[in-house]
């Protein structure tokens, strides 16, 4: 179990991404934090990395991985495909 709110986590998880946002603007893409929702963090790609190939790499290699390693390791990661916003619920 994660030791944090919610609330506590976002100001960490939002640098973590502000770490990784520079790779994946070389890229052509970007990465929005969607929400925080019992430990695990909901990001949106975007831009080129919409519909890429290795946007699931990306999303568990590069942001999951450091947010484990930097935040907590049982924090998850979850993508959220565009339009998806207000379904978080349906997603998994």
């Amino acid at each position: 179990m994660i030791p944090f709110t919610d609330e506590e986590l976002e100001p960490a998880v939002s640098d973590v991404i502000e770490k990784v946002r520079p790779s994946i603007k070389l890229d052509g893409g970007d990465i929005d934090l969607i929400a925080i929702r019992d430990g695990v963090v909901y990001v949106q790609l975007q831009g080129a990395c919409v519909g890429c190939g290795s946007a699931g790499t990306t999303i568990k290699f590069g942001v999951e991985r450091q947010l484990k390693t930097l935040i907590h390791p049982e924090i998850t990661v979850m993508s959220v495909p565009s339009g998806w916003e207000d379904k978080l619920d349906q997603l998994g």
